[in-house]
């Protein structure tokens, strides 16, 4: 039986419209490669990487979705078991920035309650087509309590940073509720003790 290389699996979603850059995010963040063709993602395509984290050695799977409606179905079955969803729009689409409260309701109806979610506003290298001011993006995220870059795949600004981010997000709250779990037992086992302890003494 083959030995486990990683201490954690996360999963990763890349969600958006057609033509974000969803694809692009995904090799550069995995091979450090740029192909400004890229033919649409038919259904969903993912992409694995292991990376090194506070200790951790963690396995990413990213999977990439396809923006277009008539893949919804297909799609949406992949939020389950999802841990973290980055939620990407093109910051010289406009449609593609509106539509980001359709996504964000997705990830309501699809994902579990506890998701880590990311909001990038994704192609700020093109400034000069820009239609999405920053301050708007970073308003909506205030909102939703969600995390939120600009980044460029082309240039390679902010990838790595935002993949980092959202594992650490999640490899905290992991952390943290194991650490609850541990609380709770050693609460129980000293409970335990105690009673023994009654019944053993009691006679005296």
């Amino acid at each position: 039986m083959a030995k486990q290389n990683y201490d954690l699996l996360f999963k990763l979603l890349l969600i958006g419209d057609s033509g974000v850059g969803k694809t692009c995010i995904l090799f550069r963040f995995s091979d450090d490669t740029f192909h400004s063709t890229f033919i649409s993602t038919i259904g969903i395509d993912f992409k694995i990487k292991t990376i090194d984290l506070r200790g951790k050695k963690i396995k990413l799977q990213i999977w990439d979705t396809a923006g277009q409606e008539r893949f919804h179905t297909i799609t949406t079955s992949y939020y389950r078991g999802a841990s973290g969803i980055m939620l990407v729009y093109d910051i010289t689409n406009l449609k593609s920035f509106d539509n980001v409260a359709k996504w964000l309701r997705t990830i309501d109806e699809h994902a579990s309650e506890d998701v880590e979610k990311m909001i990038l506003g994704n192609k700020c290298d093109m400034e000069n087509k820009r239609v999405i001011p920053r301050e708007r993006a970073e308003t909506v995220a205030r909102e939703h309590r969600i995390r939120f870059l600009e980044t460029s795949a082309k240039s390679d600004l902010n990838i790595n940073q935002a993949f980092m981010e959202l594992t650490e997000a999640i490899l905290i709250k992991k952390l943290a509720s194991r650490g609850a779990l541990e609380s709770a037992d050693r609460v129980n086992i000293s409970q335990s003790e105690s009673k023994s302890l009654l019944k053993c003494c009691s006679g005296y």
